[in-house]
């Protein structure tokens, strides 16, 4: 049995988008700390490379979106919100996903953006 580690919330301000974890997560990664700590070195590995936080961002959202995995687009925007891309920005790639994904999906995708946007989801 893996022994349970303990994670530190990144602090809140510091110039960087809010990464205050949903309840979920953390109650998941309590009960699978190696899957945590996975998750962690996946997310560091994947930063490593050329592409500015932006763009990782911005990429990371139209996968999201790709994979139409509405929490993931809600946590997405409100990360992109945060470290100060436009809504216009996002609007953007919703726009640039309609090829890939149909109209239909494409609509839905617009209404989970809006959702965040709108406040609709956006963690207190």
């Amino acid at each position: 049995m893996a022994t349970k580690t303990t994670r530190k919330s990144p602090s809140k301000g510091a110039g960087k988008a809010s990464t205050r974890l949903p309840k979920t997560h953390k109650a998941f990664i309590g009960r699978f700390p190696m899957l945590g700590d996975a998750w962690e070195l996946i997310g560091k590995a994947g930063k490593e490379g050329p592409l500015d936080e932006r763009n990782v961002r911005l990429i990371k959202l139209a996968v999201a979106m790709g994979a139409m995995r509405e929490g993931a687009v809600h946590s997405h925007v409100r990360r992109a919100l945060a470290e100060g891309i436009s809504a216009a920005e996002i609007d953007q790639v919703v726009a640039l996903t309609a090829g890939s994904l149909g109209m239909s999906s494409t609509a839905a995708v617009f209404t989970w953006v809006g959702d965040v946007i709108k406040g609709k989801k956006v963690r207190k």
